[in-house]
């Protein structure tokens, strides 16, 4: 275990009993009381998520944006200082480098927030396609912890430690140089999350990361807010339908193939890389899609199970598990496009049974 990185608030997990557990290399916890308790609590009261392993990249200059529009898949330019876009960097077949969040700070000064597992990948896909333009590129991980406090009561908890007006941050938006009670130092407040519910990250350095930790635990107390662990993340952002990369997205799944057309702004008139690829399996249509499924028959339809109609498999599942709110057997699958019809019946292959399942609508939950 000594080889696993970890954020600036491990010693406070261990505080709490957390049982924690190699994640992409990081030692994170995955449950602190249980997954079920945890997803619950994040639904109807207030949830807090360490997400520091998540990396950071700050990209300056005053050729930043137009770099960014050739990185990226959606419109850079709609941004101005204080507003966030999901977007997403693709290589030339379509294929998905990453999914990410780009934070307009500044003129000139935008912060990638970017998955961990690609911390190095991303950065050096970003280094390397500096063609001569006044750009400087910078892995900022270290300097920050992320927290992330998500559910109905996210924001009237956060509310009783700032006097920063937490509801003029709007969705996809942020405020810099928030001062909050009993922590060191100026955070970003974004209103963004990975849940289906509301609520804000919170980016700060990383030295005065166990003060905000604390600092909500104790806030949320009369609210019912709950450590959330990596296990509640996962069931929260599936029933939400929000991709995870190295699942829904891959080097092999494009943003198309995904659903995530939202994000895909091949109209722009920047020629970012894996443009022409997406626009075509746009005009075109995919040929596979990502589609949720819900089980007829009983089992639990888990990542990279085979699905078929009849005895052709059509694809397989990218994440599936039983939906805490729902209390149902379901899972995103990527299959044939002619399979995706709402009410199609297709059949799992769990272990060595062949269950029946349908097509369904997605997200699983809408709050």
């Amino acid at each position: 275990m000594t080889d696993l990185k970890r954020t600036p608030l491990f010693a406070e997990y261990k505080k709490l009993g957390a049982k924690t557990i190699d994640f992409g290399g990081w030692d994170l916890p995955v449950q602190f009381s249980s997954i079920k308790e945890e997803h619950e609590a994040t639904r109807t009261a207030a949830g807090l998520f360490d997400v520091s392993h998540m990396a950071e990249v700050m990209v300056e200059g005053k050729d930043s944006l137009s770099f960014l529009q050739r990185m990226l898949t959606n419109d850079v330019s709609k941004l101005e200082p204080g507003k966030a876009q999901y977007t997403i960097m693709c290589y030339e077949d379509g294929g998905t480098v990453d999914d990410l969040i780009v934070y307009h700070l500044a003129e000139y000064k935008y912060l990638l927030v970017v998955n961990a597992a690609n911390r190095v990948k991303d950065y050096e896909w970003l280094k390397k396609h500096i063609q001569g333009e006044e750009v400087t590129i910078e892995d900022v991980s270290d300097e920050y912890v992320q927290l992330a406090i998500q559910g109905p009561k996210a924001e009237q908890t956060l509310q009783t430690i700032t006097d920063s007006d937490l509801s003029d941050i709007k969705f996809f938006r942020f405020k810099q140089g928030v001062t909050l009670k009993g922590v060191d130092g100026e955070a970003l407040i974004s209103r963004t999350g990975y849940t289906g519910e509301d609520g804000f990250e919170i980016y700060l350095h990383a030295n005065s990361g166990a003060q905000l930790w604390q600092a909500i635990l104790e806030a949320g107390e009369p609210y019912g807010l709950k450590p959330v662990g990596l296990g509640a993340r996962d069931t929260l952002r599936f029933e939400a339908n929000l991709a995870l990369y190295g699942q829904e997205l891959s080097e092999k799944i494009t943003p198309i193939e995904a659903g995530l057309n939202f994000a895909v702004k091949v109209n722009k008139e920047t020629d970012f890389i894996g443009k022409e690829a997406l626009k075509r399996q746009k005009e075109e249509g995919p040929a596979r899609k990502l589609v949720g499924i819900e089980m007829m028959d009983k089992g639990i339809p888990r990542t990279h199970y085979e699905v078929l109609a009849g005895e052709e498999v059509i694809g397989f599942i990218t994440t599936g598990t039983q939906s805490p709110t729902l209390g149902k057997n379901v899972g995103l699958a990527l299959i044939n496009s002619q399979y995706t019809a709402e009410g199609t019946e297709v059949t799992v292959q769990v272990r060595k049974r062949k269950l029946k399942a349908k097509v369904v609508k997605t997200p699983f939950y809408k709050r």
